[in-house]
């Protein structure tokens, strides 16, 4: 498979100089500071002859085909690295030099997983359409997503070490203060990858699309840990790529801790200093 195409932007950096003007001890100072970088990023699915605008999303620049790729397995619309035929960015020459770097297209080979019926319905869904968790949960399971039945342990002692692990490789959070991360640790706390974004679920998707790329799905005897808070979109993600164990340095949300107990995700929050709190699965903590 010939997965990427094309040369890699030369506009990816993930921080940017700007100037501003600080109050500092009672007077008003011009100053630099390093900031994050936010830009749209439009993923686009080739797929029988057509053309689909799958979704825009805000993100930080960078590794932005491991993003496209791990969005679309997470969301279910590929099931596997062999249907991605050429992950590319834009070549229309009728646009700018620079957007071009803001589109990329993934070319597959046969068919999306799914129905356009139902990937546009599920896109074009806002929190006021009246779809409940139930559906959303029903969903996961209609999808295929299997139940995760690897009962891998890990140490007390290992959890309460990976936040700082996660701090001490943030390093554009390092400079800007405006990042979040997700990390993939293996049982013992060794760091494997780790993906910072504007966004925790970008994040977590380019850290999936590492995955998949590098054929490393699923996630199994993995620890997951995102900074701030764990929602449903991030555990739906870890149950779609196998994580038996999600971690987060602040709460999770009533959904998320459904989804982890229907799909026997351990969920870990308020992972700080010396404690934390389980939410599902704690048989797999020693």
């Amino acid at each position: 498979m010939n997965k990427q195409a094309g040369t890699v932007s030369p506009a990816t950096a993930a921080s940017a100089s700007v100037s501003l003007t600080a109050w500092d001890e009672g007077q008003m100072q011009p100053r630099f500071d390093t900031v994050a970088k936010e830009e749209p990023l439009q993923i686009r699915v080739g797929s029988g002859g057509r053309l689909i605008d799958v979704a825009v999303t805000m993100r930080t620049p960078g590794n932005d085909f491991e993003l496209a790729a791990g969005f679309l397995y997470s969301e279910g619309l590929i099931r596997s690295r062999e249907q991605i035929d050429l992950i590319s960015y834009c070549v229309d020459a009728a646009i700018d030099s620079e957007q071009r770097y803001n589109i990329v297209t993934l070319q597959l080979r046969g068919q999306l997983a799914t129905s356009l019926e139902r990937l546009e319905r599920h896109f074009a869904i806002g929190s006021a359409c009246g779809v409940c968790g139930k559906a959303q949960l029903e969903d996961l399971q209609a999808r295929g997503i299997a139940r995760i039945e690897n009962e891998s342990c890990i140490s007390a002692d290992v959890l309460r070490s990976l936040p700082e692990r996660l701090q001490d490789q943030q390093r554009v959070f390092a400079m800007t203060g405006g990042l979040h991360a997700s990390a993939l640790f293996g049982m013992s706390g060794a760091l494997e990858a780790i993906r910072e974004d504007v966004g925790r679920h970008n994040a977590t998707d380019k850290l999936i699309g590492w995955g998949l790329l590098s054929e490393w799905l699923p996630f199994g005897e993995k620890v997951l840990v995102v900074s701030g808070r764990s929602s449903f979109e991030i555990v739906q993600k870890a149950a779609a790529a196998g994580v038996p164990i999600v971690c987060s340095v602040s709460a999770p949300s009533s959904l998320a801790i459904e989804v982890a107990q229907t799909f026997n995700i351990t969920l870990i929050g308020f992972l700080r200093g010396s404690r934390f709190n389980v939410y599902s699965g704690a048989a797999r903590i020693v």
